[in-house]
């Protein structure tokens, strides 16, 4: 599909700098590819926060919660 985007004088000249003027949709294309996977990331992030609900070992002293499970774990106390 073909669209009519406007972009600063400055944009341009240095896109066509680091792609070339025969260059510039592929290129758009990947970065609004690019800034949309990042988009729908953040939704996910936002979905998930605070789905994990009550007490947790973890939720006084993370650090010490993290060293308890590696010595727990016999393949890294050695």
């Amino acid at each position: 599909m073909r669209l009519h985007i406007t972009l600063p004088d400055d944009l341009v000249r240095e896109l066509d700098q680091r792609v070339g003027p025969r260059q510039r949709s592929a290129f758009v294309v990947k970065a609004v590819e690019s800034a949309i996977d990042d988009e729908r990331r953040w939704d996910l992030i936002a979905r998930a926060v605070g789905s994990i609900s009550g007490d947790h070992d973890w939720d006084e002293d993370a650090g010490a919660w993290v060293r308890s499970q590696r010595r727990a774990d016999q393949r890294r106390v050695g």
